[in-house]
């Protein structure tokens, strides 16, 4: 289990990507392709062609974590395959890591800013 704070952008790039690619190889493919900075602090999800596997990328402050996951039955529960990116609260991305639908998760409500006095 990996824990992301709340308030941490977490970004699943939508199209599968290759595989054999290391940590400089999908930071190159971000900051190209999708237009996001990997040094941002921002966690970068990338999926495979088989949906049973994921990365992750993450700047912790002092260099690149890569994180590779393969689930031992089923599959993760993916976005439809799109050009760009999603982005998911950290309850979502917990969620997804852990093989589970996160598309079923209710994120919390943020509480509407009165306009006027009353």
């Amino acid at each position: 289990m990996i824990a992301i704070p709340p308030g941490v952008r977490v970004l699943v790039a939508t199209r599968p990507v290759d595989f054999r690619r290391g940590a400089h190889g999908l930071a190159a493919l971000a900051a190209e392709v999708l237009g996001e900075d990997p040094f941002s602090g921002t966690v970068l999800v990338f999926r495979a062609k088989r949906a049973d596997r994921v990365k992750l990328l993450i700047w912790d402050g002092s260099g690149l974590v890569l994180v590779w996951k393969q689930l031992s039955q089923g599959s993760f529960r993916w976005p439809p395959v799109m050009d760009g990116v999603m982005r998911l609260s950290a309850v979502e991305f917990a969620t997804l890591f852990d093989g589970l639908d996160w598309s079923r998760v209710q994120t919390t409500r943020r509480i509407p800013t009165p306009t006027k006095v009353a």
